[in-house]
């Protein structure tokens, strides 16, 4: 896949991975639609990129408004033929924490958001991408899912979080080997310690020292960086099925 020939959907586009994914995208000929609730954030950044993105509000654990969006993108961009799954929260919480047992709710929402929405995005977007003129290779999309290191070394309090991340890991292999006979791969990105609007809420002392943990570069991931990995992973056709740490080396202490 050309990136100037990329036409992508991003959900949780509206800052952090997301949007650093659009930009890259956008400077090198691509269209891009954000999905996101953060409408304000959203419209600002849309703008920012030019005509050739777009901002629709969308909450990701609505399946109808899922697929209702991502058509209306595909209308916008001429097509679709990339879904990067960036939205997601890392409530935590422990299993026993000092008001008691974790609620099931709290549970629930986390999978709501990062590993059923991931799933929407992908049904939605998958159900277009079939359809598309195949490249060369064969190739009609390209589903990418944004884990976490979390998923392989989960600390205490993050269980729900740790769990979710696990399941998008472990969506990607039977999808990509179902998804192969329409020329459809399916990717996972887990990163480490980055950049992100959740780690921004933390004291600039507290960033620097976890910076300072990851063996080589010995500093937190830039969205940039990650940007860079779904492009790769766009003009590379052999990867495929697989999760890919971009994590600096770092593995997770329990706490």
């Amino acid at each position: 896949m050309k990136l100037d020939q990329v036409k992508a959907v991003i959900s949780g586009g509206a800052s952090g991975l997301g949007l650093a994914t659009a930009r890259h995208l956008v400077a090198a000929g691509g269209k891009v639609t954000l999905l996101d609730v953060q409408d304000q954030a959203g419209e600002t950044a849309a703008a920012a990129l030019g005509k050739a993105a777009r901002y629709r509000g969308c909450d990701v654990t609505s399946e109808s408004a899922v697929e209702s969006v991502i058509r209306e993108a595909a209308n916008w961009m001429g097509g679709l033929n990339l879904a990067v799954s960036c939205a997601g929260v890392a409530t935590p919480g422990k299993l026993l924490g000092r008001d008691g047992p974790l609620p099931s709710s709290v549970f629930q929402r986390v999978l709501a958001i990062n590993t059923v929405g991931t799933f929407s995005v992908d049904r939605a977007a998958a159900a277009l991408m079939q359809n598309n003129e195949p490249d060369a290779d064969g190739e009609r999309g390209l589903l990418i899912h944004t884990a976490s290191v979390a998923a392989y070394e989960g600390q205490i309090g993050q269980v729900a979080y740790a769990t979710s991340k696990a399941a998008v890991i472990g969506m990607v292999l039977p999808l990509a080997r179902e998804l192969a006979r329409f020329g459809i791969r399916v990717v996972g990105i887990a990163p480490g310690l980055f950049q992100t609007p959740m780690m921004a809420g933390l004291p600039q002392e507290a960033q620097d020292s976890l910076g300072k943990q990851v063996p080589y570069p010995p500093r937190l991931g830039r969205p940039e960086e990650y940007a860079e990995l779904v492009a790769s992973i766009c003009t590379n056709h052999m990867l495929n099925g697989t999760t890919i740490r971009l994590d600096g080396a770092i593995r997770m202490a329990p706490r």
